[in-house]
């Protein structure tokens, strides 16, 4: 089997290295990584300006874009072979509820799904500067022979989320939905050196839909969140209303 592995923390992150180390024992594996931290990409491609790709020894390489720059690039021509599977992670902090829109984790794994292979995003849910990648690493790998043994739908995406724990610690695996987080904290407004305006982003929410069976709620008790996500954006019980509500319109 040939995974390709990506993220947003960087192609030198811990994550990326714990993940790569343990699905090497398995697999062959090819890193293809942003040069930098890109977290909150979220799926931006980039479009304007030419991608360069540094091999920094053999199937490892870093990329000057985002991480949905990365995967698109490895399976759509980069790469000799294509790849059979597409992890990534592992990021150093939660992606729960909420946090996926923004995500380039996620980004990473939705672009493998939408380029056809089966994806699986992996997050540390602890912090700042999470410790246990090894127990995540042995999560992700958990995580490949059940897909091995058996497949899910062409469709799906899981959002693996791990607690910041020892394996030992763990107490299991939950499926859960995505919660939801309050409104985020307000920007931070400042000035630079010369008297000008600048901003910062806030902080994210907290929790607000956090109960039994969101990935919050497992995750807050020590089980592995793993979350099925679908390509599929369209809302599709609201398409009888929204046709009703058109009705008329010229």
């Amino acid at each position: 089997m040939h995974i390709l592995i990506s993220n947003d923390d960087g192609y030198q992150a811990p994550g990326i290295l714990a993940l790569a180390e343990r699905l090497g024992t398995v697999a062959r594996v090819t890193v293809i990584a942003p040069e930098r931290d890109r977290s909150g990409a979220s799926n931006s491609l980039t479009l304007e300006d030419p991608i360069r790709v540094t091999a920094v020894e053999p199937e490892r390489f870093r990329v000057q874009g985002t991480p949905t720059d990365c995967v698109h690039l490895a399976v759509t021509g980069l790469l000799d072979t294509e790849p059979d599977m597409v992890f990534s992670g592992i990021n150093a902090g939660a992606n729960l509820g909420d946090d996926v829109l923004y995500s380039g984790t996620v980004a990473a794994a939705m672009e493998g799904r939408y380029l056809g292979l089966p994806a699986v995003a992996v997050s540390l849910a602890g912090g700042p500067g999470p410790v246990n990648y090894a127990t995540a690493a042995r999560v992700a790998l958990h995580m490949l022979e059940r897909l091995q043994d058996n497949p899910l739908p062409s469709d799906t995406i899981l959002n693996v989320n791990v607690p910041d724990l020892s394996w030992e610690e763990l107490q299991g695996f939950r499926a859960t939905r995505l919660g939801c987080r309050h409104r985020a904290e307000p920007v931070i407004k400042d000035r630079d050196p010369r008297g000008r305006a600048i901003y910062w982003i806030g902080a994210p929410g907290s929790e607000q839909d956090s109960g039994p069976g969101t990935d919050f709620h497992a995750v807050r008790n020590g089980f592995v969140s793993v979350t099925p996500l679908q390509v599929d954006l369209t809302r599709h019980s609201a398409l009888p209303d929204i046709t009703g509500w058109l009705e008329g319109m010229v």
